[in-house]
Parts: C-alpha cells; structure tokens; sequence
C-alpha cells in the first residue's frame, strides 16, 4: 500500500488516548495531525478541551488546534474548508493527513461530503425550536416522522438536536434532510481512507475519564473559566457546550462544592463519550476497532499493507 496516497482517521470517545496514539503513529509513518475535535479549535480553552501536550505540538507539526476565538460562531462547513487546504498542504511535503478527533460530524462531512443546504431563516428556526420545547420531544418526534417519513429510520426518536434539524429543513426547503443527503458528494474516494475507531471497555474509560476531570483541575481548571466568563461569549455560541464551561461558572458564582463540581463535570463527559460510542456504531461500522491495551505498531503494518 503506498501510503503517500492515503489520508488516516482516528476517532473514538473522549479520553480513549487518541491524540496520544495519533501522535506515536505520526513519528512512525511520516505524519502531521490535523484536527477533528469541534471544542479542540478554540483558543481560550486549552484545559478543558484537552488538547495535544505542549511537547507532542512541539514534536510534530498539529493542525487546527486552538486557532478560533470563543466570540466567533463556528462550522462544520468552515473546518472542512481549512482541513482539504491542510490536506493538500501536507502532500505536498510528502507527509501523511492523520486527522483525529471526537467529532462524529466532523467525519462524515469528509468521507461522504458536507451538506450544502440553503441558510433557514432564524425566525422559522426559533419559531420550530419553541414549538418543540412546547410539545415536548416525544410529540414532536412523531411530527416530524409524519411530516418527513425518511427521518424514521434514521434519526433517533430521543436525539432533539437532530429531531429539530430535520423538521425546520424540511420546513423551508420542502425536501428532507436525507435528499439533500444524497445529492452530497465526497471530496475523496472511500479508498483514500484508512480509518482507526478507539475502542476502550466501558469501566476503563470511565476511569480514564475521573482522571482527566482530575488533572483539568489541577492544571488551571478553574482560572479558565474564569477568564473565558469575562470574554463574554454569546449562550447560542459553541463555545458554550464545553463540558465543564457550565459546571465550574456554576462553582464560581454560587460557591458550589468542588468534588461536587467535578462528578457532575466526570458524569457529563461520561454521557457525552455514550453518546460518541452510539455514534460508531451506527456510522463506523467499516472502521478497523482498536483497543489501545492490546495493539502494536507491528500490529498495524498489516493493515498498512
């Protein structure tokens, strides 16, 4: 396999060690990592996000990481834009794309091309969003199956974001977010890709998760947040649903307890890694599963072949 054609994947839940792996690849097969995370592209918030070690950054060349500031909205759509211009920047060199990352979307915006759908009026949006606060997400979960019949099979009836997605789509463009879905096409071949999903057993994770919470604190948690209040980022920016963001701004103004703080921050990023692992299974059914106790790098030369 000439591997100079290739372009690497890895995704897998929060603190699997993905960025540690994709770092220990690149040095092996000549690489550069670009990121896939979507809370991994701010700035201001480098603890809480977990980004790559300051001697991994230094050691090999990382793309997308840190670069957008919590003030600004931010796109699936704007980080595709930036990461085909690092792909083709990176080949150039004759290095390998490593892309790597948590970001279920992220992903498959690149192996099946980004949705280019029409920008729906914020007044029908909010007016969709309020109907499905009103209604609750069971009622309106029916709706929309019987408004879109293509979204029965394909969204979950409990997943609101998507659920809302799919109705104000439907809504303002009369067709259903899956025929735009295929009218989609990718930037890459499927075989360009070789796609790595980290997969650690749930007790494990959960205990690699308590030690992160940990360590986030340890190395400056807290004054994050604190800094990241007095930029006041808008609610609706993305900014925002960092895990943790909530949790210690709470801390801060109401005195809450700090071991409390930090279960409910290890019991959200829990849920969240569930809610990644899902995601695989629905959509990375053709990802080779890695556990990262049992793989090696001699391992991996077999796929490479």
């Amino acid at each position: 396999m000439d591997l100079k054609s290739k372009i690497i994947l890895i995704a897998g839940p929060t603190a699997s060690g993905k960025s540690t792996f994709a770092f220990k690849l690149a040095k092996k097969i000549n690489g550069e990592i670009i990121n896939a995370d979507s809370m991994q592209v701010y700035k201001q918030l480098n603890i809480l996000t977990a980004r790559p070690k300051k001697k991994e950054l230094k050691k090999i060349k990382h793309h997308l990481y840190g670069y957008s500031d919590v003030k600004k909205k931010y796109s699936t759509g704007e980080w595709i834009k930036l990461l085909l211009k690092k792909i083709r920047d990176i080949r150039i060199k004759k290095k390998i794309p490593i892309i790597v990352g948590g970001t279920g979307l992220y992903f498959k915006a690149l192996t099946d091309g980004l949705v280019t759908i029409p920008n729906i009026p914020k007044k029908i949006r909010l007016q969709i969003r309020n109907l499905q606060k009103k209604i609750g997400q069971r009622k309106f979960y029916k709706m929309l199956v019987k408004f879109d019949p293509l979204s029965k099979s394909k969204i979950n009836s409990n997943d609101s974001q998507r659920t809302v997605r799919a109705y104000e789509i439907k809504k303002y463009t009369k067709k259903s977010l899956f025929e735009w879905f295929d009218k989609t096409k990718p930037n890459f071949q499927r075989n360009q890709f070789i796609k790595f999903y980290i997969d650690f057993p749930r007790s494990e994770l959960i205990n690699r998760i308590n030690k992160r919470v940990d360590k986030m604190f340890d190395k400056g948690a807290i004054r994050e947040v604190k800094i990241f209040l007095k930029l006041k980022a808008r609610k609706e920016n993305s900014s925002h649903k960092v895990i943790g963001i909530r949790e210690i701004s709470e801390f801060i103004e109401n005195y809450k307890d700090l071991e409390e703080t930090k279960d409910r921050i290890a019991i959200k990023t829990r849920q969240y890694a569930k809610r990644q692992s899902t995601w695989a299974r629905r959509y990375m059914n053709d990802w080779y599963k890695l556990d990262l106790n049992q793989v090696n790098f001699y391992q991996l030369k077999k796929i490479f072949k």
